[in-house]
């Protein structure tokens, strides 16, 4: 399965725009503390943790106006960057606050979707369409599910 993403996104905005300044320091800082990545790592990771969480957003908004919506997927690297931003209460939940309208909660959840890779395939298009620099790398070279099967029992997000 390949999922072609337009080279237009290279010219997408730069999700650090997503959060201040201050909080994006403190995010990059806490992932290299906890994961021990480097700086650039660090920054990419929580790029693109925060354009899934826009595109999260949109789905939180869709759902609560009945509009269709499609459940997106974090990779394996970008889920811990979500949880980095989560551990950042008041930060997470300003940012929730202003792109969804309420708190987006994180519910793990896993289906055979999300085992086989066709979650992506909702995925990726859904990240293109925040505007936001998508990293190829985070969502291409890293398939895996972002919890394990267990979660399947849990619910959705």
């Amino acid at each position: 399965m390949t999922i072609a993403i337009n080279r237009a996104v290279q010219a997408a905005r730069d999700p650090r725009e997503l959060v201040p300044p201050e909080v994006w320091g403190l995010l990059v800082e806490d992932l290299r503390r906890s994961h021990h990545v480097t700086r650039d790592y660090a920054e990419r990771m929580m790029g693109q943790a925060l354009v899934f969480l826009k595109a999260q957003a949109e789905i939180v908004r869709a759902r609560r106006e009945g509009r269709p919506w499609q459940r997106i997927a974090p990779t394996s690297p970008v889920d811990p960057a979500w949880h980095a931003f989560i551990l950042r209460s008041q930060a997470y939940g300003e940012f929730c606050l202003h792109h969804a309208g309420e708190y987006i909660h994180h519910v793990p959840y896993q289906d055979e979707a999300m085992l086989n890779g066709e979650a992506l395939e909702t995925t990726i298009p859904q990240l293109v369409a925040t505007g936001y620099r998508v990293d190829v790398e985070f969502w291409h070279g890293e398939r895996s599910p972002c919890c394990p099967p267990e979660c399947n029992n849990m619910g959705g997000n």
